[in-house]
């Protein structure tokens, strides 16, 4: 049933205030799709090559420059950054370093999934 914008009734009120959607979890689920079974799966097969993570996660910096992100493929800022060893950049990648968050704000990657994007990156240059 519609009402008018300016019906102020506890029903129109609650029309207009329903929510629009439906949040589930796992256990509102349970029993009915077990998605082992079925054969999928949230977590991805393989993990992701680092040009997916870096197009998915890192490229609103690093191909940007945004808050002093060196972009890809810039020997110039990569440089000094490459001398101090992959190791240094990994951990920076992964914890966090000057104005990028910890595993560049990509909350559902994995260290080595961070590792290929690092890899992505050095390579670039």
């Amino acid at each position: 049933m519609a009402y008018a914008a300016n019906d102020m009734s506890p029903e129109a009120v609650a029309e207009r205030t329903k929510p629009v959607g439906s949040v589930y979890t796992a256990a509102d689920l349970e029993g009915i799709v077990d998605t082992a079974a079925a054969g999928s799966s949230s977590e991805p097969a393989e993990p992701r090559s680092g040009d997916a993570v870096f197009t998915a996660a890192c490229s609103a910096c690093h191909a940007t420059g945004a808050a002093g992100a060196p972009i890809k493929g810039d020997a110039a800022a990569w440089g000094p950054r490459v001398a101090k060893g992959r190791d240094t950049l990994l951990d920076h990648a992964l914890n966090g370093f000057n104005a990028m968050p910890p595993r560049g704000a990509c909350g559902n990657c994995s260290d080595e999934e961070i590792a290929n994007a690092v890899d992505y990156m050095i390579d670039a240059i």
